[in-house]
Formats: structure tokens, C-alpha cells, sequence
């Protein structure tokens, strides 16, 4: 996997970057990467392909494949592997099962995307619209298309348990992870967003800074 670097998702990163709404704030971030192994990666994949298929064998009782599994399809495992190395990249010190990502990735439609977007991100495309052309999401689906041809694009959700996400940040409210996988063209996309508590980020700054404070007054004090 590469990171590939494409200046229409770098202008809505900038923006993403840090958006203040008062008592919260919403970041978002949009990486893509082309599929093309590297020797890491090959020595990864075929680690994470055969995670797979012990799985398979161990959960079934015949030497077939359940028919409602779509791990037993060769496909569906290439591109599970895919979208497990991309997580690897985005966070190379995290260990990714493939057992487990199995479970918290599932297959979205572009309406189920469009609608968490513009239920999650309105106060978001409000401010956009305020300094730049175009809604926030025209100019997301633009730079999507230009990176992975949306028509031609899977799109995946990928929703863990606390237990097993990296993306959790202190004083998260939600988080959204989406992955937009063009097959043809072996590109993945990743656009991560989420709300953050400024009320508890202030929390732990306050409490901080209490610490500090009595620890002060101990130190004048005879124990």
C-alpha cells in the first residue's frame, strides 16, 4: 500500500482539520492509498489470508464454506485483506485482527452514506458555506470521484467495539469510518469524521491544572 497524495483532499483537510462549534468540534480526515504491495505488505496479506481461512476452517464442520459467509469467496477475502492493510497504514502501531476487522466492517449504500453525512456534518457545511464554492459535500464527492471514480466504488463502514478501536480520541461523542474501494483501479480512500466534547477536553484542562494547584498547597504544609 501507498499513500497517494491529491490536492483536492488536502483543501478539505485543511478544512476538516479542526472545525470549533462551541462545545464541540468536528475533525475529518480523507487519505487515499493505492493497493499495489510493498514486501511489508505481501508478507502481511498472506499472513492476514491464512488468518482467514483457519478461521473458515474451524468454523465449519464440513470441508465447504457456508454459502452465507462471503469470506469463503476469493474476492471478498482480497478485499477484506485490502481494506485490513489500509487500517495498517492509517495506524501502523495498532495489531489488526483480520478475524475481528471481519466483523466490524460491513457494505454501505452511497444513500445510507449521504444520509449519515448530512445528519452528522449540517453545522459543519454551514460554516464551509460561509468562505468557500459549492456545498461541503459537492465538493467531497468531487474529490472522491477524481481519486476513485465514486460510480465505480464500494463503500465500507467500519464500526468496532471501544475494545478494539483505534480511532477513539479522549472525549468523543461519534465517529465515522468510511472506505470508498475502486477494484479496478486498486485505490482505497479513507474519510474518517467525529465529533469532539469541548466541554470535556476543557474537564481535564481544568482538573489539570486543579492538580497542579494542590499540589502546591501540600507542599507548604508539614505531614
Amino acid at each position: 500500500m501507498k499513500y497517494l497524495e491529491y490536492t483536492p483532499l488536502d483543501c478539505i483537510n485543511d478544512f476538516l482539520n479542526q472545525v470549533n462549534l462551541g462545545e464541540c468540534t468536528i475533525k475529518g480526515c480523507l487519505e487515499a492509498y493505492s493497493c499495489k504491495h510493498t514486501g511489508t505488505d505481501k508478507r502481511l496479506s498472506f499472513s492476514l489470508e491464512h488468518e482467514i481461512i483457519d478461521y473458515l476452517g474451524k468454523s465449519s464442520d464440513t470441508d465447504s464454506c457456508s454459502p452465507v459467509d462471503y469470506l469463503c469467496n476469493k474476492s471478498s477475502r482480497k478485499t477484506l485483506v485490502y481494506l485490513i492493510l489500509t487500517l495498517y497504514h492509517m495506524y501502523p502501531d495498532y495489531d489488526f485482527s483480520a478475524v475481528r476487522a471481519h466483523q466490524f466492517f460491513s457494505e454501505e449504500g452511497w444513500d445510507s452514506f449521504k444520509q449519515t453525512f448530512d445528519s452528522y456534518m449540517f453545522e459543519v457545511s454551514k460554516e464551509w458555506a460561509e468562505n468557500n464554492e459549492g456545498s461541503l459535500f459537492e465538493n467531497l464527492c468531487k474529490a472522491l470521484d477524481e481519486v476513485v471514480k465514486l460510480a465505480e466504488c464500494e463503500i465500507y463502514i467500519y464500526s468496532p467495539d471501544s475494545d478494539a478501536d483505534p480511532f477513539s480520541e479522549r472525549g468523543a461523542i461519534w465517529s465515522f469510518n468510511f472506505f470508498f474501494y475502486n477494484r479496478k483501479l486498486k485505490r482505497v480512500v479513507s474519510f474518517r469524521f467525529c465529533c469532539l466534547s469541548n466541554l470535556v477536553a476543557e474537564g481535564f484542562l481544568t482538573d489539570g491544572i486543579c492538580s497542579e494547584e494542590d499540589g502546591e498547597i501540600f507542599d507548604d504544609m508539614d505531614i
